[in-house]
């Protein structure tokens, strides 16, 4: 057996955008219907507090595979240039056990929960969105400008953070590498009337409100992911026809959601269903151009199953990696 070796710009070649939405497709469907399995995720923090090991394993009968996203998370590290999220992601065949790839893990990261929330708001979004707001300016702010304008014709892009002279500079530098109308805005109630809003931020308090976004608008929840912090006040989940990825990582990490829950001013049968019950068409989706959705983002194994075998198979296919014999 051979054990094929992957890196961050190979994954960045082999995964474009376009294809890892279409990927999610099934990753999704997967996940909702119960063929491929996603045990609990283990987040455990490091001794000193200083950051945090993530271990999410997963297997796909349909996929011949099993295997584990590996990563580290040190929330310092943007401030000494270095990524916040390091490791991998690990596949192994299904019929025999051997393992047969390691492939960078913040790639595929980066890439395929913008591809869910590019899914989603294929789905959900008015087909004729053409202004899309960015809360936030880390990696995924760049991935998201990529997977709205993969769906969506925009016209224009509004980026705000908590630093302005990041926002301009993340705006700057994505307008020339994406040739689309992007700019900074210190003003987040201004973004929020955008026809489309993103949220990727670290935030534990809400940074959109409600009373922001206007009718018709669809909105990705994308940075919260435990159930003491959220992005969005519950004026607007209230108010909106609400979205996840899996009903189970709602209920253990989706502060966005489960505070207003606690709160009792919703209850939990608010939600209208996972993202692949959408995509299969077992539940509907906007109901019509003044309704607010939102896709509450939680990320799940699923997704990095799926996206790991398609760069694992067009690494074969293209001879590309590293072949080591095991």
């Amino acid at each position: 057996m051979s054990l094929t070796i992957i890196n961050a710009a190979q994954v960045r070649e082999l995964l474009s955008m376009d294809e890892c939405i279409d990927v999610m497709v099934p990753a999704m469907i997967a996940a909702s219907s119960g063929t491929v399995s996603i045990p609990p995720r283990m987040i455990t923090p490091l001794i000193d507090n200083s950051g945090f090991f993530a271990l999410m394993p997963g297997s796909s009968a349909d996929l011949a595979t099993y295997g584990a996203k590996v990563v580290s998370l040190h929330p310092q590290n943007p401030a000494k240039g270095l990524p916040a999220i390091q490791g991998f992601v690990t596949l192994f065949d299904h019929h025999s056990g051997a393992p047969v790839a390691i492939i960078e893990g913040a790639e595929v990261t980066g890439i395929r929960t913008a591809a869910a929330s590019g899914l989603a708001t294929r789905l959900l979004a008015r087909e004729d969105a053409t202004t899309c707001a960015i809360f936030g300016t880390g990696v995924q702010a760049v991935t998201h400008i990529d997977a709205m304008s993969a769906v969506r014709p925009l016209t224009e892009v509004l980026i705000w953070g908590r630093d302005l002279s990041k926002a301009e500079a993340l705006a700057s530098e994505q307008a020339e590498r994406t040739g689309l109308n992007i700019r900074a805005t210190d003003d987040p109630q201004a973004a929020a009337g955008c026809d489309i809003i993103c949220t990727v931020t670290g935030s534990a308090e809400p940074i959109l409100k409600g009373e922001w976004v206007q009718p018709g608008s669809h909105v990705n929840l994308v940075g919260a992911h435990s159930l003491d912090k959220r992005e969005a006040d519950t004026d607007l989940i209230a108010k909106s026809a609400v979205y996840t990825d899996l009903m189970e990582s709602l209920r253990n990490e989706g502060g966005d959601v489960m505070i207003p829950v606690q709160e009792g001013l919703i209850k939990e049968t608010h939600v209208v269903g996972e993202l692949g019950q959408l995509a299969n068409g077992d539940i509907a989706g906007r109901q019509d151009r003044q309704q607010i959705t939102v896709y509450n983002s939680l990320g799940v194994t699923a997704q990095d199953l799926y996206a790991a075998r398609y760069v694992y198979d067009r690494a074969l296919s293209r001879n590309a990696g590293v072949s080591v014999a095991w």
